[in-house]
């Protein structure tokens, strides 16, 4: 069997007619039945039915009907980007950021990208990671910062920086707010306040949960609210603590709007990671905004400008 008879086998089955196909594929009606035939011999089953309602694919057809559009789909790309080899990176991708990486990395990104590769149009999306990995899966983005690593079918991720979190309250503390009277305070020690984090299914609230549960705890009052910006902005009006990464809260601290507390001794950290579907070729495109998205990262980090760890 090779790529020919399946491209054949996709036709019959969309145009549900042998005759139809032939005449799309511009070859001989008995060729195509012949062609079928020895499908059908090579794999032991049969493949197509003829119904009133026209040629119509068996259960075992069915599937490789699915499996077929894969592979004809990874065969057509994988020549693309073979011709597309020497060419200038050229093309639309698709980027989805959570809301705290989005904040500092578009616009660099973005102007970097156009001073680099010009005839690359990029797309950012923002997002929180739940909807990012939701976007990767359904193939509505190329690539994806999430906070999670991803073992999923069909997704590869690669670490590519650690940055702190913090737990972080109001300036002042609103009343009836418990102080905390010193600047670390132990991860354990959140389940009695009352909070103020994203839904269960995002990927800061998935760590948060795993840390406390290890622990045999449980948060007791959240609020949930699927929007960093909300988040903060509950947070300076009184109705209670929440936890984020440095860069996100350091804008409200620095204009003594929120304080916020180291959590943990080694301080609670989390990986960012890059994620792209592992099971098509990445365009030459693609493969370029993912270069520069790395290379932006680490200029970002190295000037200051996006901090991984509060200095002591």
């Amino acid at each position: 069997m090779d790529f020919r008879q399946l491209r054949y086998f996709v036709a019959i089955v969309e145009a549900q007619s042998f005759s139809r196909a032939a005449m799309v594929l511009n070859v001989a009606q008995p060729a195509l039945s012949l062609h079928v035939r020895n499908m059908e011999a090579d794999l032991g089953t049969a493949l197509l039915l003829r119904t009133p309602q026209g040629v119509l694919p068996t259960d075992a057809g069915k599937l490789l009907l699915t499996r077929a559009r894969h592979l004809l789909q990874d065969f057509e790309e994988t020549l693309q980007a073979v011709r597309d080899f020497e060419s200038e990176a050229a093309g639309e991708v698709h980027i989805g950021l959570p809301g705290t990486i989005a904040e500092m990395l578009s616009v660099p990104l973005i102007l970097r990208m156009r001073k680099e590769f010009p005839h690359v149009h990029l797309k950012v999306a923002e997002a929180m990671s739940g909807f990012v990995l939701s976007w990767l899966h359904e193939g509505r983005v190329d690539l994806g910062l999430l906070y999670t690593p991803v073992s999923e079918r069909g997704l590869k991720s690669t670490p590519i920086l650690i940055e702190e979190l913090r737990l972080f309250a109001g300036k002042p503390l609103a009343a009836g707010l418990p102080p905390l009277p010193h600047s670390k305070v132990e991860l354990t020690e959140i389940v009695d306040l009352p909070l103020v984090l994203p839904g269960k299914n995002h990927g800061l609230r998935a760590l948060i949960d795993s840390e406390i549960e290890a622990q045999g705890l449980e948060l007791s009052t959240v609020i949930e609210v699927d929007s960093y910006k909300a988040i903060k902005e509950l947070v300076e009006h009184g109705l209670g603590f929440s936890v984020l990464p440095i860069n996100a809260i350091d804008t409200e601290e620095q204009a003594g709007r929120l304080q916020s507390w180291q959590l943990g001794d080694p301080p609670f950290r989390r990986t960012v990671h890059m994620v792209r579907p592992f099971d098509r070729v990445p365009s030459k495109a693609a493969l370029a905004v993912e270069k520069i998205c790395l290379e932006t990262l680490k200029d970002l980090i190295a000037d200051g400008t996006w901090q991984t760890e509060r200095s002591s």
